[in-house]
């Protein structure tokens, strides 16, 4: 994927990251702490998990694209090795998705985990939550200073 609309794709699908990202981290911690919010906001978090899974590697590879496009600088590539992690904190707050929906399957029919289990599951989803808003700070915040750094040497 190149480009969309005349505009680089990754410009435009970067922004489904940021936004799903901490949003589908912030509703698992949620759902891992409040039983009753989990009931609710399981499915909705399971499908918000995938859905960032699926967009993490079409927007490395437009982020590749674009920067075969614009050339490499130092800051360019801190952004693009960060960028490339991302995909392995999306697939954590996947596999955290899918460990709620499985803690409230087996609640709704009757066979809660054991309370072990049940914290090792929260804490599992906090951390993965936590990892994912933290990495996706730090990528965008190498992408704005990519951005705004060049801005600001070219001014018009």
């Amino acid at each position: 994927m190149s480009t969309f609309n005349g505009l680089p794709a990754h410009v435009l699908l970067v922004h489904f990251i940021v936004v799903l990202g901490p949003l589908t981290a912030a509703l698992a911690i949620l759902c891992a702490v409040w039983p009753a919010a989990r009931q609710r906001l399981v499915w909705l978090v399971l499908v918000l998990a995938l859905v960032t899974t699926v967009l993490t590697p079409l927007t490395t590879e437009a982020g590749e694209w674009l920067e075969h496009q614009v050339g490499r600088s130092p800051l360019l590539h801190t952004h693009t090795e960060l960028g490339d992690t991302m995909l392995y904190f999306a697939l954590a707050l996947l596999v955290a998705a899918v460990l709620l929906a499985v803690v409230n399957v087996r609640a709704s029919r009757g066979r809660p985990l054991s309370s072990v289990l049940s914290i090792l599951v929260a804490v599992f989803v906090v951390v993965a939550s936590v990892a994912t808003i933290a990495q996706v700070y730090r990528i965008g915040d190498s992408g704005a200073k990519v951005t705004w750094g060049q801005i600001a040497a070219n001014p018009t």
